[in-house]
């Protein structure tokens, strides 16, 4: 299902100019097409092609690190596979997410359903929450009421293999969060680069058993359940202010500098925000009230040529008209 953008502007009793850019999707900055296809159609067939692939990735690297917790009793391998069947479960509420923002906007959603995906990012925040809960407290158990570990050496092995799989599945969720600017799966990427490290700590529990310390199974179990509990925490703060509108401290100075590459134009005030993975802009620019209107609206098409440039990720931007008079 392709949509099809408006290519329009007013220039009325409020001064208003409204207008859709596509870009060319691959983040360059360069060249635009008007008019043609809406690029959410695009962007999100990536998203979901990531988070497919990401959610097979995980699901087999959980499944073979539970095997082989079922042969060798390791709590904590089992608190990193527990965490990784979270993480590969966070792919649903994504992949739902993406599935809603491909549909058109209706007299209700009149911006779409780009929202959606700030709520998918409370549900995999609270996915993480609930796996750090049950992982804390399996390994608090097992440090109560120790446990003998068989088959050491596949319980090492197993953390190696979860730290290939989430490293595979990190890079491939920045890449394509990066190229589609969605923060939900950038995020996502460095939380499983997060899970590929705590992986490598299940070697080192395994090792210390070896060595003679099987407290060092349970102890691992705990710093995991810990690096869990701080993903919960940064991944919280990025998608709470991504939900009250909040932006990166940079947005508004790009668009500022952009604007300062079109003569006659002084921009007064910018306000952004992210609705889903594209960026919507509000700018007011003071106009010298002498010019004619076509003039007025070259030099308006000119700013938003040069913002698109600056800001791929932009979706649409409203500029209004402060004219003042020539001295």
């Amino acid at each position: 299902m392709l949509g099809v953008l408006q290519d329009w502007f007013g220039f009325g009793d409020h001064h208003h100019h409204d207008h859709d850019d596509d870009y060319d999707g691959h983040n360059h900055g360069h060249g635009h097409v008007h008019g043609i296809v809406d690029p959410t159609i695009a962007t999100t067939s990536r998203g979901i092609f990531a988070v497919k692939w990401s959610f097979v990735l995980l699901a087999i690297t959980a499944a073979l690190q539970v095997l082989v917790v079922t042969a060798t009793g390791s709590v904590a391998l089992l608190a990193d596979a527990i965490h990784n069947i979270g993480d590969a479960t966070t792919a649903i509420p994504l992949w739902v997410a993406f599935v809603l923002v491909r549909r058109k906007p209706t007299a209700t959603f009149t911006y779409g359903y780009g929202r959606v995906e700030d709520l998918a990012g409370v549900i995999i925040v609270l996915i993480i929450l609930f796996s750090a809960l049950v992982a804390g407290y399996e390994s608090i158990d097992h440090f109560i009421h120790p446990r003998p570990i068989a088959f050491l050496g596949w319980v090492a092995v197993a953390g190696v293999v979860g730290f290939l799989g989430n490293e595979a599945v990190a890079v491939f969720r920045i890449r394509i969060g990066r190229e589609i600017s969605s923060a939900a799966l950038i995020a996502d990427g460095y939380h499983a680069r997060t899970d590929g490290l705590t992986s490598l700590a299940v070697v080192l529990g395994a090792a210390g058993v070896w060595l003679g310390f099987p407290l060092a199974d349970p102890i691992i179990g705990l710093l995991i359940t810990l690096a869990i509990l701080a993903i919960v925490w940064q991944s919280s703060k990025a998608v709470l202010t991504r939900m009250l509108d909040g932006i990166e401290p940079g947005v508004i100075e790009q668009i500022r500098h952009a604007a300062g590459h079109v003569p006659g134009l002084q921009v007064e005030g910018a306000r952004a925000r992210w609705i889903g993975h594209r960026l919507h802009a509000d700018i007011t620019v003071n106009v010298d009230a002498s010019l004619p209107v076509g003039e007025a609206l070259a030099r308006t098409e000119a700013l938003q040529a040069v913002l698109l440039d600056h800001i791929p990720a932009l979706a649409d931007t409203v500029v209004a008209f402060a004219t003042h008079k020539a001295k």
